[in-house]
């Protein structure tokens, strides 16, 4: 089979082509690299360096590889960002997805898997999330993916060519990229407690969540390219746990715990239009797919410290422009106190 990834050098798509190469497949990906690492890449895959906004580019190199299915996990996921940059957050999201389809279609590909986010659900229900739910987001990048999954199914249907939309959410594990200030809490309380620095916490730290490993996620995710199995074409899935949610501040603690730090962490105000607690149901990923949950939170705190000290903690780099500074914006952000 040959398999396509946008997003190939980051932290899901890396998974996924080393996932596929080791099955012998053919993979080939697109990667910006702003938020990818080429460490991350495996010696069996393609990787070429250009943004999958570029419809030209995307669709000559789809059409050359000829690719039977498409896995599209490339954007910048920056869900709390996005209400302070929403330009290039939105932009992202919405107009690489609709690239993506469209060089697809264009390409004679088979399946498109896309990878949404929970952000789609908002705050309207309470905890857990089902698919069956009417999509609420909070925030211009839950917003974006929302639109993107409307036109990408709706581009399915009428070009023939099958789509699933999977919702895999709050993956933690090795390849994470751990310097971003923006996202990723349990890479980013890692990176600062290994420098021996604080954690920072915002609001009250009682913010709920149920993280998932990526080794628990990324089998789930290949059995979706068994191009024979049909009924899973045009469904929605949510792909993580859905038991044991555990806060920020008790995060803090098995971080602490696991690498013996004395400090306490720093409170700053909430960001605004956080999602106080967020979990998605996995009953529909159990059914179809036979989908459990084997790691345990400290068992990915233990990969990500292992990944961090491999590689050496880093400054963090503020690789994205804030569109919107006023008092609202995080000063972790606007006065780039993340690196102090």
């Amino acid at each position: 089979m040959r398999v396509f990834i946008t997003g190939v050098a980051g932290f899901l798509g890396s998974h996924l082509a080393d996932n596929f190469t080791k099955e012998g497949h053919h993979v080939m990906g697109a990667d910006s690299l702003i938020g990818g690492d080429m460490n991350n890449v495996s010696r069996g895959s393609v990787l070429l360096t250009f943004d999958c906004r570029n419809l030209e580019t995307l669709t000559r190199v789809m059409q050359e590889f000829k690719p039977d299915v498409v896995y599209h996990t490339a954007c910048y996921p920056h869900e709390g960002l996005s209400v302070f940059s929403p330009t290039e957050i939105s932009d992202s999201v919405f107009r690489t997805s609709v690239a993506v389809m469209t060089a697809s279609i264009n390409s004679g590909v088979k399946r498109v898997v896309n990878m949404s986010s929970m952000a789609r659900y908002g705050d309207r229900f309470t905890p857990p999330f089902h698919e069956w739910h009417v999509t609420g987001p909070v925030d211009p990048y839950g917003m974006a993916k929302v639109a993107a999954e409307n036109v990408m199914r709706l581009l399915a249907k009428v070009h023939n060519i099958e789509f699933i939309n999977t919702i895999p959410h709050n993956l933690v594990g090795k390849n994470q990229k751990y310097d971003d200030p923006y996202r990723n809490v349990v890479s980013i309380m890692c990176n600062r407690m290994l420098q021996g620095k604080p954690p920072i916490i915002y609001g009250d730290g009682k913010q709920t969540r149920c993280f998932s490993h990526i080794d628990d996620v990324i089998p789930t995710l290949f059995a979706m390219s068994n191009l024979s199995n049909k009924v899973i074409v045009g469904e929605d899935f949510n792909i993580g746990p859905d038991e044991n949610p555990i806060s920020i501040y008790e995060l803090f603690k098995v971080i602490s715990k696991q690498l013996g730090f004395k400090k306490d962490p720093i409170f700053y105000p909430d960001r605004p239009q956080e999602v106080k607690h967020a979990a998605c149901s996995s009953d529909k990923i159990r059914k179809f797919f036979g989908y459990s949950t084997r790691r345990t939170i400290d068992d990915m705190v233990a990969d990500v410290i292992a990944h961090i000290r491999e590689r050496g903690t880093r400054p963090f780099k503020y690789h994205l422009d804030l569109e919107i500074v006023n008092e609202k914006t995080p000063r972790t952000w606007s006065k780039k106190e993340m690196s102090q």
